[in-house]
């Protein structure tokens, strides 16, 4: 999980990631979409094959990436652990703004009366 972490650290290659899950695509449609030059998406992707992000498929002189589902599945369940932990601290967070919200609101309401 650690490759795929940093494979995904760096933005140009979190941005390839993400139009590989709208499907498989050649590296030129990978440029295109993304207005990058060939030789850069060609190192991305290389970071990306080699962390198991990525497979790559020869159809005659294209190449076709498309995204491997493991390591994105694994990251997943990994953050899962994660996500209840701060679910349950945003809902205390919401408990405290709104019994401030209260306080205030009642402290404003007895300066008011006076």
């Amino acid at each position: 999980m650690l490759q795929t972490l940093t494979a995904l650290a760096e933005p140009t290659r979190l941005r390839i990631v993400e139009v590989l899950g709208r499907g498989p695509r050649s590296v030129g449609e990978i440029c295109d979409r993304l207005a990058i030059e060939q030789p850069q998406a060609s190192k991305h992707l290389r970071v990306l094959r080699e962390s198991g992000l990525v497979v790559v498929e020869t159809r005659a002189q294209l190449r076709v990436y498309s995204l491997r589902a493991r390591p994105l599945r694994e990251l997943n369940a990994w953050l899962q652990r994660y996500r209840s932990i701060w679910a349950e601290r945003l809902d205390r967070l919401d408990e405290l703004v709104v019994d401030l919200t209260r306080e205030k609101e009642r402290n404003h309401g007895r300066k008011t009366r006076k």
